[in-house]
């Protein structure tokens, strides 16, 4: 998420969150869900975070959904 200037601009603006407080709650439900709606309301974010994660797309919407259930 903060490897990219912009989008971690766009996010930390939207959220309200700054870089340590998203640094720090990478284990909090909550915030783990605010970053993958975000990545997942931005195809271009999500499609480029998948790619740096080694990951599809569709696997983080998958995360997504599992953190929701």
């Amino acid at each position: 998420m903060l490897e990219d200037n912009e989008r971690a601009e766009r996010y930390l603006d939207l959220t309200g969150l700054d870089a340590d407080t998203l640094r720090g709650g990478l284990n909090d439900p909550t915030v783990l869900a605010s970053v993958f709606d975000f990545l997942a309301n931005h195809e271009p974010d999500l499609i480029r975070a998948a790619e740096a994660l080694a990951v599809t797309p569709e696997e983080l919407i998958a995360a997504r959904q599992e953190l929701a259930s």
